[in-house]
Formats: structure tokens, C-alpha cells, sequence
């Protein structure tokens, strides 16, 4: 059980890790990756820090995460996605967007996965 919680928060990592990168490297394609607009200008460089300052934290604290000690990082890259669920929820709530159910449900998949494997770290001593 241990090694499959470790697994999916390295697998995520990665996936954040790869997400951070493109909004640096590759914004257009980010965007479009998340059925987005490439905005231009001042609004452009908010966008693309902002996201890709979103992906590559939670990439670090999962990645921190799995040494020896530190798991308790698996929690703040937990509440990161339970923030950005609930401000989905209240974007949608206020009018704003669509509901996103499917990133909705996969950030809190992925937090739960996350608390699982901060406790099973932490079990491990």
C-alpha cells in the first residue's frame, strides 16, 4: 500500500512538474492543453506566472514530500488543489463559470491521494 501512494505522488509530481514547465516554456500550448485563451500582455505574464507558479509548487512539495522527514509537504501540495476546488466551486457558485466537475473530482482525488501518502510516509518513521 505504501508503495502505491508513493508511486501516484511521484506520478503526480511529474505531471505537475511537466504542467509547470510548458506554462513556462510553452504557453501557448499550456493554455490550450487547458482549453484556455493565451492572453497578451500584462494579462499574459499574470497568467502564465500564476499557473506555472501553481503546477511547479505542488511539483516541489510532492517531490520534497518523499524524502525521509518530510511528508508533511504532501499537505500543502493537498490544500493547494482543495483551494483551487473550492474557488472553482465558488466561480461557478457566483456565475462566473461552467462547473468543472472533472477537475473538480481529480483535484480532490489527487489531494486525498496526497493526505494518504503524507500519512503513510509519516507511518514509516
Amino acid at each position: 500500500m505504501h508503495a502505491l501512494f508513493r508511486i501516484l505522488s511521484i506520478l503526480a509530481a511529474l505531471f505537475f512538474l511537466w504542467s509547470g514547465a510548458n506554462w513556462v516554456f510553452a504557453p501557448d500550448q499550456a493554455a490550450k492543453v487547458a482549453e484556455m485563451p493565451l492572453l497578451q500582455g500584462i494579462a499574459a505574464s499574470s497568467q502564465i506566472a500564476d499557473i506555472g507558479a501553481f503546477f511547479l509548487s505542488v511539483a516541489f512539495f510532492l517531490g520534497y514530500g518523499q524524502l525521509r522527514g518530510k511528508s508533511h509537504w504532501f499537505y500543502a501540495a493537498a490544500f493547494m488543489l482543495f483551494i483551487a476546488a473550492v474557488v472553482r466551486f465558488l466561480a461557478w457558485a457566483q456565475g462566473y463559470a461552467d462547473f468543472a466537475t472533472a477537475a473538480v473530482i481529480a483535484e480532490i482525488v489527487m489531494l486525498v491521494v496526497f493526505v494518504i501518502a503524507a500519512q503513510l510516509r509519516e507511518d514509516e518513521g
